[in-house]
């Protein structure tokens, strides 16, 4: 007689999830009440060889509007090692309130061949009625999580409309009550801002006044957070007094989207003065455009740095007598006036014929070419590591202000602090995630660049042997395309009159 074969092992992971931290400090928690859930069933399937995990992927005071919760991913990990056959979940929102990231947690599932049970929900991903039952329910669990947002959008909305404050920093000028959530006037700010508007006026000019307004001492607004945290004012530039000029505030509106009302806090500013402003800006804005916006193509534009504060040498020109004259300017110079950096102007037309002498002799020379190739092999290296260090750092930012954001979803949920005020910190770091996500692409697109291509010597050598002969021969737009695949950075030192340049790593052109 046969004996049957004893049942395969399959390991499970039970992972449960709260929204909130309240009450999970309690002896016997919602977190325990999913867990002796989920250890029951398991125990109800010992019999096929069910067998639950030791290890705890609690998620207690998060979301699951995201994958961002350190237990899910310590979850994943250990799926991805190959430690877990089963994931078992009281409810199926307990794992994910999103259907796209429920698509792919259950992708990551399928590859490495692990189910997924729902105690309470009666499926298991096994079958493909389970899979359709999965779909129906996590759908209304999304459903569900974005009427919650829509609520407190509509809320803000109709508080807006009301000519309510809504929540942020206050801007200069006011102070905030927060029992009431208005604006209380600050007669000292209301005084700096009316003067700011009256010497915009007078000057013309963003940087003049912002340069005024530093001498006087004026800052931006200070403010004490709701945590008690303080937040100092900061010196004026182009950027921040341009916000103020054109905030609606000051005439006593509140914004929601591309529309103005009424608002409950009194104005500072004239409604007459605030339009002369605005078409002001408009006026100097439509004037300014034409520095960055002319036809005659700058050699080294993109190319050429200032050695002094780091910034790119912005090309420009102007026109005198039916006569051309080109130049390059530092942008810190030019954003921020001329006594930010020590630079001066360059003639275009010197600056570009040196560069070019220099690409041709090093070319001729086979001492050079070899210095050349070692500082590009040099650079390149340099420059990957550079790229590491700011994956990590994107990474490390990105996972904290993910778990922010968790924690912002959480106080939506539980209504423990001031919608508005949770808005506005959750719109600021899905913002940052955002930018982070951007830059990481960035920087991994130009890490794949780096590694899939090696400095080529003989490649290098024959673009630099050859850049004299071709260069006769090209019409101006195509020079500035050699120039750019040649050349990655030209750097002006205005102490020394040095002028260096760093050949293009990933792609030396030899066409």
């Amino acid at each position: 007689m046969r004996l049957p074969a004893p049942a395969k092992i399959i390991r499970c992971a039970i992972y449960t999830r709260k929204s909130t931290t309240e009450g999970l400090d309690s002896d016997f928690n919602t977190l325990d009440a999913q867990r002796e859930a989920c250890e029951a069933y398991i125990l109800s399937q010992r019999a096929e060889g069910w067998l639950a995990s030791e290890t705890l992927y609690d998620d207690g005071g998060f979301t699951g509007g995201n994958t961002g919760r350190p237990a899910l991913q310590a979850l994943l990990s250990d799926i991805q090692s190959g430690q877990i056959d089963c994931v078992v979940v009281y409810k199926v929102d307990r794992l994910s309130r999103s259907l796209l990231d429920f698509v792919k947690l259950m992708e990551v599932f399928e590859q490495h061949e692990v189910s997924f049970v729902s105690v309470t929900q009666q499926f298991n991903t096994a079958t493909s009625m389970g899979r359709l039952v999965l779909n129906v329910l996590l759908s209304f669990a999304q459903f569900e999580r974005e009427i919650i947002s829509e609520r407190t959008s509509d809320k803000m909305c109709a508080a807006r409309r009301k000519g309510k404050w809504v929540g942020g920093p206050p801007v200069l000028g006011y102070d905030l009550d927060r029992e009431r959530k208005r604006l209380i006037l600050d007669p000292n700010d209301a005084k700096i801002v009316r003067e700011l508007f009256a010497l915009y006026l007078k000057k013309e000019s963003m940087l003049k006044v912002a340069r005024e307004a530093n001498r006087r001492g004026w800052k931006t607004k200070s403010w004490v957070t709701k945590n008690g945290k303080i937040r100092k004012g900061r010196p004026f530039d182009k950027a921040r007094l341009q916000r103020i000029l054109s905030d609606i505030t000051y005439i006593g509106k509140v914004r929601h989207k591309e529309q103005s009302f009424p608002g409950k806090h009194s104005g500072i500013v004239d409604q007459s003065v605030f339009r002369q402003v605005q078409a002001l800006i408009k006026k100097n804005r439509n004037a300014g455009g034409k520095t960055y916006r002319n036809p005659h193509a700058g050699l080294l534009k993109r190319l050429l740095r200032c050695g002094n504060c780091g910034a790119a040498m912005g090309h420009t020109y102007t026109q005198k007598k039916n006569k051309l004259y080109r130049y390059y300017l530092c942008t810190t110079k030019q954003k921020q006036g001329r006594q930010t950096c020590d630079t001066p102007f360059l003639p275009a037309q010197d600056i570009e014929d040196f560069v070019v002498e220099m690409i041709k002799r090093i070319g001729s020379d086979p001492e050079l070419l070899e210095q050349a190739f070692t500082e590009t092999v040099k650079h390149r290296d340099s420059l990957q590591s550079e790229l590491e260090q700011e994956r990590r750092q994107l990474l490390e930012k990105q996972r904290k202000t993910r778990i922010k954001i968790e924690r912002l979803v959480a106080m939506i949920d539980s209504s423990d602090a001031s919608l508005s005020t949770v808005r506005e910190h959750l719109n600021k770091a899905e913002h940052i995630v955002s930018q982070t996500e951007r830059g990481l692409a960035d920087v991994e697109e130009k890490l794949k660049g780096l590694e899939s291509e090696t400095v080529d010597r003989e490649r290098l050598f024959d673009a630099l042997t050859r850049f004299g002969s071709l260069w006769e021969v090209l019409a101006q737009r195509e020079r500035v395309k050699l120039m750019r695949q040649l050349i990655e950075t030209v750097v002006f030192d205005p102490v020394t009159g040095n002028i260096s340049l760093t050949f293009n790593p990933a792609s030396p052109c030899s066409e």
